[in-house]
This record gives C-alpha cells, structure tokens and sequence, in this order.
C-alpha cells in the first residue's frame, strides 16, 4: 500500500484517503492551476498510527523519495542553500475542521538556513521572521511548549519598540527572539529546538497525527457528528511567500458571500504576511477590491480562477491564495463554511443558474440550520465579550432583565418587562414563567434537559449547564467569575453559541430568506414523510401552519392546566364531594372547548390530535411540605388550619414513590374516569361548533400511556359512547379516529393487540427512549450522559438522536405488527426526535406516515423528510 501520493496524482473523488485538504489540491493541480507542489500522506497511515502509536513500515522512505521529487518539481533544495526549500505540513481530515488540528510553517529552516534564505531573498528580516515562526509553531505543535511563552517574549519586544504588530519588528529584534524561543523550548520541553530538518519532518509528520486526537478536535467531532476511526492525512507543500516585500501578501477569498449568499467575489489580503495572519485579525486587511489597484494582474487571475472553481466544484469555494513577489499561487480550497441564510440563497440561486439540480439544492442545506433563520442573533461583528458559555440548547438570542422565580416572571412580564429566567434547573411547575421569559438561562442541564426541550417547543433562545454560573434563588442572584447578577440586572444570552453576555449585547433580527420558501417547495415535491406540529396553543398552532405543518400531531392538554387552572384539576382529583367535583369539571369543561376549537380553527382541514391528559400527578399536586408550612403559618395567626389538613391528607394517598411511572396517562383516566369524559366531550362540542360553522375540523383523540390492550379498549368505549351521544344530540355525524401514544415497551412489543383497538399510533419517544434505558432523562444529563458520550459509551444522545438499535427496533416490531393486524393504522412519532434530522431519516425508512415537531422545528423536519427521500435514490420527478 501507498501512503504517499504526489498532488498530480489524486483528483477531489479520493477525499477519504487523501482528505478533503489534499484532495482539493490535487484536483487544483489536476486543472493545472498554479499550486505549489507537494505530496499527501493518507488517513490510511494516520489510522494506522492511531491503533498501533507508530507510523506504518516504509513511510519514512516513502516520504524521502517524495522529498526528492518535491526538490525537483521546485528546484530548491530541503535543508541547504543557495535556494533553500522550506515547507509547511498541515493536516486534512475527510471532514472539514478548521482550526481544530495543527499546522507547522516553514519547517527546514535552520541557523545556518537562515542566512541562505536571507541571501536568497535579498531581505534579512524575512529570513528572521520566517525562522522565528517556524521555532514558535513548532515549539507549541511538536514540543508542547504553551504559546503564552513566546506571545510574552514577543509582547515585551512590541512594547519595547512600540510596535503595532510583528511585522513592525527590527530584524534584530527577531533575531532576539529566535534566540529567546530557543531557550524557552530547551527548558521547558527538555529538548533543543533540532536543527536536522529531516528530524524536523518526521517529527511534525508525527504530530500532525496525534492532533487527530486532542481534545478540541475530539470536541469538534463530537459536536458534529464526525467519526473518530475516520483519522487525518497530512499534507507537505513547498512554502510560498506571502511576507518577501511589498509585493507580496496573502488572503483568504470565497466565491460568494458567506453571510448572505449574495453571488460576489468575498474576502481579505494583508500585504507583506503570512496565512496565519489574515486569521489571527491582528492586523487590518483589505479587500478584494482594494487588492485590484495593487496588484492588477494577480487581481485578475484570482476572480478567474474564483469563477473557474465554483463552476468546476459546483459550489461556493473557500480559498487561500498568497501572493509572492508578484506571482499568484492557490493554496487550498475546499467548500465554504456559510450561514444558515447564506447556505439557503447559495443552494437555491445555483439550482436557478443550473450549476446544481433542484434535489442537490435540497441536499445541500442543513436542516438543523433553518432554526436559526427564525431568531435572532448576536452581532459578532460588534466583538462583544462572554462571561460564562455553557451549553447551546435553543438558538437564537435573547436580552432582559434576569429573574429567578417562575411566578416573579410571571408577574413581571404582566407589567410589559423582558425577562431572561434564571434558575439551576427548570420544572415543569416553571412553565409560566418560562412563557412569560425571553429566554431561559440555566446552570445545569443538557440540549434535551426541561428547559431546553420546552424552550424549543416555545420558540425561545435557551442556554444550559452554565456550570460557572452559581445560581442562589433564594436570595435572587447568580454568580459568574467574580460577577454577580441581581434581580433585574440586564443581561443576554445566544442559545446558538451557548455565551452569556452581562448586560445589552448587539443584537441582529432575523431577515427573511427569500429563497427558504422556494427551497422547502422543492423539498415538499420530494418528501413522502408528513409533517405535522406539536402545538398546545392557538398561538403554535398558527406558527406551525404557517411553516408549513400539515397538522398537529400532539396538543399536550396537561400544558393547558397551568397557571389559573391547576387549582381546578386539584379540586377534581383531591374533592371528596361529588358536587365540587362536577362543578370543577364544569368550569374545567368550558375552557377547554375553547382550547380545542382554537386548535381546531388554525388547522382547519388539516388533522389535529388530541392527546388525553397525561401529567406524572406530581406536577399537579400541591406540595404536602408547602402544605405544612402553611398550617404553621396559620396557626402563627390563630387562623382555621381544617381546610389545609384534609388538603394535605389527600395529597398524602395520592403521593407516589415513583411519579414517573406511577399514576399517569389512561391508569389516571380509568381512575378519575370523569376528567378524560370531560376532555373528549369539550372536544367533541368544538368539533360541533366548527361543523357548524362550515368548517372542516379533523378531530384525532388520543389516549396516553397504554400498556395493554384492555387499557385501550375501555378508554375507546368511552370516547365512542360521547360520539353516539353527541351524534344523537346534534343530529351530526362525527368522524373522529381513536388511537394511543406508543410508549412503553411493552405496547410496542404487543402493538399487533393493540392494533385492532386502534385507528392509529403515534411514538412518544421521549418516554420509549426513558423507558427501554431505564433511566430518567434529567438525572442522566445532570449526572452522567456527558461522561458517557464523550468517553465513547454512547455514540450519541438518545434523548437528541432516536436509537435505532434499541428503541428504533421496538418502532420496527410495533409498525410491522401493528399493520399486520391493521392495515389502515396510521403511524406517526411526535416526540422530540420528530424534529431531529437522523431521526427523520429513521422514520422514512421504517415507514411511518409523518413525524411531528415543535414549531420552530418544522421547517427542519420539511427539509430533513425530503432529504431522507432523496438518501433512498427515489427518482422524485423534481430533479431536472
């Protein structure tokens, strides 16, 4: 086997073994563009590497022959003068992962190089300065050394000379600092800087494949699900020089606007500078159209060979390009990182100019990305300063006045105040406030804790596990390094970064993107996938209609009994006296017919599912310690304390050990059997009203929480009795379909019974994935799931990615024997995995009729569904 491949040998189809880095410059070279030579050393031996500690046998001879050819394609000489060849060894994993692996320029220079390179150049100081970069990188990348050692060596002589930057620099003051980084690298690693540039070479080879393994690289791919096993090539390449004169300079351009998509030339040259300059943005640099006046030729090359890579990659195109004594020379390219608008604008003008078909439009945007477009962000451009970053749970950005109590938010937010949340962690009894807040700030928690999963559902920007934020509610602050927060303090948050900001950060609103629309009529010709929404308001549910939702696959009615009503379904489950309990329910009744036709109005013609109360009875329940301190309150004042005794007393019978699992869903309704006849006659009475008022309502009830199928058969009993009852009332005929919430793993595993009691399912996944891992969501995340995925026990969140090897086969088993015995069953999934892009792609392929997601997530599950489509080759007649 080959390890080592020229650049003229590979072409852009070999980016697995040659990376995307390497294979982007063969393909370059391929087109004969005017790239610097070199040669690539394969993932192949970096994997070898990673599983054995050794570079593979023979690649040190391998990489002296191509050594000598580079010497030959070059004509300069590796280690010696008179024209000494210096180069660079970078990584390039198959994946882009910009910044996350290293980079050694100018390696091979030496002291006695140093004096050959000042004499070929002409210019001493570009010698220095060459020789002190290469001694800096590899002293971090090779040797270990913290950077902090050379930056104070180089402030202190910046301070000296009173210099803005390095360049402006004495050469003796380089000298200086050769000779200083010298020493620091000796002490410090307890090795001396080697002068042997083949030593060099190897070495820095060695340490381009060990950086597939440090922690910001393991983080990067941890973040977007890139391979561990996959490994990095590392490319050699004769060095260019962006800083010999005046004449020379470097920059980084793309073929479109990475911002907005806008089709124009974009990017930045600094004169007399290196590549790691443009990046480092310590010094100002210029635009491409302030290139033009000053070097006119290499300007008119760029933006031609600008056009001729977008046309030949079909894509935007990222490149580095240097500009050495007037000699244009490309350094690398490879597709663009873009904004979420920019990728949507890019993918939809090239389908229109006809550089991509309408299904590779389709394919190449994000899905995950659209949730961006719909909140807004902080302004980057305006640098503002961090204090805290902690997990990215719910994009966009969000600004107020920091409250630590649901009902305080409530409140506040009733006065017209803008409020951000804070608390350690959110419960469900915070959910008032939660609506009532711009954001939610959190210090403990995940991407799938309460805050973030209701955060997303609500549309708000949520940061969570800020584990340097000590938040002490009761005294109504939180503490950041040294910073405290007091109630009503201002701060900000971006749930798409993850940063907290004290105070007022600039903030940009979302634009609309023209194009998104088109592109999402383009994925809806394509898709087989329904898209419905988890909506709970009139509000959402508008929302998500206007994003495209054919439905609602999930109005959670226990979200409708906060705040004010909580009281009422207290009085019904706690009352001993039949009359209070019936008038309860009265009152409970007429709200609850206005939240159903509401529902019922915004997805008028489109199905819209009910699901029958299912609250852990905790939530619902006073606390019997909130209980008691009131007695003693009470009592403090010679006031009755009966009332409360009974209360508690009550309370006490209901209590559960284990609420999670205790008495919820359709057991609570077979037990308190009057509060889910109530809810389907409220339903039934807004179905009503909307036939009446010539509407086209589509009513689907659904019964939580079955586990068998007796449990489904008592429930329908019932539902059907209030359609008869309400069919003879009215004189009306009453279509409504009964059907249950998959999420036990027993249902699954019995959906074939349960099947024939049922006109459709729909897979609560949130509570499967619970329930076949036998864990609680929150308590893994505060506890353990972190540790867990990044030391590889678990390859991905369960709770963010659907499981397909556990909870993804009990879905397989329920569909195909839920339909065997019903072939009419529609199924769909409506937890949280219904707006996740993988997931998506594991329902298409199990054949589910739709997924349901929250309404920011719709877009997202519109585009990911087609997606998924398009990964099973379907031959969609939108491709043209």
């Amino acid at each position: 086997m080959a390890y080592v491949h020229d650049f003229g040998e590979g072409d852009a189809s070999r980016r697995d073994l040659l990376g995307g880095k390497g294979a982007g410059l063969a393909e370059m070279t391929q087109l004969g563009l005017a790239v610097p030579p070199g040669f690539t050393i394969t993932t192949e031996a970096c994997r070898e590497f990673m599983a054995t500690g050794q570079v593979p046998d023979g690649l040190w001879a391998e990489v002296d022959r191509a050594m000598a050819r580079l010497e030959s394609a070059s004509g300069r000489t590796f280690g010696k003068g008179p024209q000494p060849l210096l180069i660079s060894v970078r990584s390039g994993a198959a994946f882009s992962m910009p910044g996350m692996m290293d980079t050694i320029l100018n390696l091979g220079i030496n002291d006695q190089v140093v004096t050959e390179l000042g004499a070929w150049s002409g210019d001493e100081h570009f010698a220095w300065d060459a020789y002190r970069r290469f001694a800096q990188m590899y002293g971090e990348v090779v040797l270990g050394v913290d950077e902090r050692h050379f930056q104070e060596v180089l402030e202190d002589l910046r301070a000296g000379r009173r210099a803005a930057s390095d360049a402006d620099l004495t050469t003796k003051d380089l000298q200086h600092a050769c000779r200083r980084f010298q020493t620091i690298i000796n002490g410090r690693s307890g090795q001396p800087l080697p002068p042997d540039p083949e030593m060099q070479l190897r070495e820095a080879i060695t340490a381009v494949f060990a950086s597939w393994g440090n922690e910001r690289a393991f983080r990067y791919r941890r973040l977007h699900d890139i391979p561990d096993h996959l490994g990095t090539a590392a490319n050699i390449q004769m060095m260019v020089f962006g800083d010999l004169g005046t004449n020379s300079g470097t920059g980084v351009c793309f073929t479109r606007d990475p911002g907005s998509g806008e089709r124009r030339p974009y990017g930045d040259y600094l004169p007399r500078a290196q590549g790691e300059d443009v990046v480092a943005g310590i010094r100002n640099t210029l635009t491409l159209d302030e290139l033009a006046p000053l070097h006119p030729a290499c300007h008119e090359q760029l933006l031609a060979v600008m056009e001729g890579l977008e046309k030949h990659f079909r894509d935007m195109c990222d490149i580095e390009f240097t500009i050495e004594r007037d000699r244009l020379w490309i350094l690398q390219t490879r597709a663009g990182k873009r904004t979420a608008g920019a990728a949507v604008r890019i993918a939809v003008d090239m389908a229109e100019e006809g550089l991509i078909s309408r299904r590779e439009a389709v394919n190449r945007v994000d899905p995950a990305s659209l949730e961006q477009l719909e909140r807004p962000r902080i302004d980057d451009n305006a640098r503002p300063m961090p204090l805290a970053t902690g997990v990215a749970a719910s994009p966009g950005a969000a600004s107020g006045r920091a409250v630590f109590d649901a009902d305080r938010a409530d409140a506040m937010a009733r006065d017209g105040e803008k409020l951000i949340l804070v608390r350690a962690e959110t419960t469900p009894e915070d959910i008032h406030g939660m609506a009532a807040a711009q954001g939610i700030l959190t210090s403990q928690g995940g991407k799938t804790s309460h805050a973030a999963v209701v955060a997303r559902g609500m549309g708000k920007p949520a940061v969570t596990g800020a584990a340097a934020m000590r938040v002490d509610a009761n005294a109504k602050v939180a503490h950041i390094d040294g910073v405290t927060i007091r109630e009503g303090d201002v701060i900000t948050i971006d749930g798409t970064t993850g940063r907290i900001f004290n105070g007022l950060a600039p903030m940009v609103e979302p634009r609309p993107i023209d194009q998104l629309e088109q592109l999402l009529a383009w994925a809806d010709e394509i898709r087989s996938l329904g898209v419905r929404a988890n909506a709970d308001t009139v509000a959402d549910a508008k929302k998500a209609r206007a994003a495209g939702a054919e439905g609602i696959g999930l109005a959670r009615t226990e979200h409708m009994f906060m705040g004010e009503r909580l009281r009422i379904v207290q009085r019904i489950i706690l009352s001993d006296d039949p009359a209070e309990r019936a008038a309860a329910l009265q009152d409970l009744m007429h709200q609850q017919v206005e939240d159903f036709q509401g529902l019922l109005v915004a997805m008028d013609g489109l199905p819209v599912i009910i699901r029958l109360l299912d609250p852990p009875l905790h939530e619902f329940l006073p606390s019997r310690f909130e209980l008691e301190q009131e007695m003693v309150q009470r009592l403090r004042l010679g006031r009755e304390i009966a009332d409360l005794e009974r209360m508690s007393a009550q309370v006490a019978r209901w209590e559960e050990d284990n609420p999670m699992l205790g008495l919820r869903g359709v057991r609570l309704g077979l037990i308190v059997s009057d509060l889910y006849r109530m809810q389907t006659q409220a339903a039934l009475e807004a179905v009503t009203r909307q036939l009446r008022a010539g509407a086209d309502p589509k009513l689907e009830i659904m019964i939580p929480l079955v586990v068998t199928v007796e449990e489904l058969v008592r429930m329908r009993a019932m539902i059907e009795e209030e359609i008869r009852r309400k069919e003879a009332e009215t004189g009306l005929q009453l279509h409504v379909l009964i059907g249950t919430m998959i999420e036990l793993p027993r249902a699954a595993l019995t959906a074939g019974e349960i099947a024939g009691a049922a006109d459709f399912f729909s897979f609560g996944t949130n509570d499967l994935t619970q329930m076949t891992y036998g864990l609680s969501r929150d308590d893994a995340e505060a506890l353990f799931l972190r540790q867990y995925l990044e030391e590889g026990l678990l390859e991905h969140n369960p709770f963010q990615t659907l499981d397909r090897q556990g909870v993804g086969r009990l879905i397989k088993v329920a569909v195909k024997e839920g339909r065997e015995a019903n072939p009419g069953l529609e199924v769909g999934v409506c937890g949280e995995h219904g707006g996740d892009p993988a997931s998506i792609a594991f329902c298409r392929e199990s054949g589910l009729d739709y997924v349901s997601a929250s309404p920011p997530r719709v877009r997202v599950a519109r585009l990911a569904a087609a997606q998924a489509e398009l990964s099973g080759d379907t031959g969609s007649p939108v491709d043209r």
